[in-house]
């Protein structure tokens, strides 16, 4: 065999090597689970705030992390603060810059529950932008109510826009079954 066949023979050699090494650290990185992409986001806890990760959607973030209470259903109750879903994202800012966030509050009872005087957690709620009163109003500290307490029917979703430097946790303090 002539020198040309030997180089050729050794780059073929050391590309194989490097392929292998390549499909290794691949499939370690598909058996850790971990595909080594977090599309920004920055630790766990916020990942687990998306329903599905991906820098082409703009999602809508659930209750953030807080733990839900599942109704009881054997015992007759109709519905719970479980069957209000309340979601909220971010969307573009204000002309002066200030960010928004679109919240949908939703009544997902499988029962076929209208849900009435829902109260949420909402901190010091406040808003550069004006929020229908009759849809969100803040009440006191951390005492949302939702459509002006009017029930929300079966299926039925509210919608809102807030313009803050910051999003405010929102989850559901109390309900009444209709």
């Amino acid at each position: 065999m002539n020198m040309r066949g030997h180089v050729i023979n050794r780059r073929f050699a050391i590309l194989l090597s490097l392929s292998l090494v390549g499909a290794t650290f691949l499939v370690l990185a598909f058996l850790s689970g971990d595909s080594g992409i977090n599309h920004g986001l920055n630790s766990s806890s916020e990942r687990q705030i998306y329903s599905f990760e991906g820098p082409h959607r703009k999602l809508l973030r659930r209750g953030l992390g807080r733990a839900m209470k599942e109704p009881n259903r054997i015992w007759g109750e109709r519905c719970s603060s479980s069957d209000i879903v309340i979601s909220q994202g971010a969307t573009g800012p204000l002309p002066s810059g200030i960010p928004t966030y679109t919240v949908e509050i939703m009544n997902a009872c499988v029962t076929g529950c209208d849900i009435s005087r829902i109260h949420i957690n909402c901190g010091w709620f406040s808003s550069a932008h004006l929020v229908n009163p009759n849809i969100f109003k803040r009440l006191a500290y951390n005492d949302c109510l939702v459509n002006n307490g009017k029930p929300l029917l079966n299926g039925a979703t509210l919608s809102f826009q807030y313009a803050n430097t910051f999003p405010y946790p929102l989850s559901v303090s109390s309900v009444v079954c209709s």
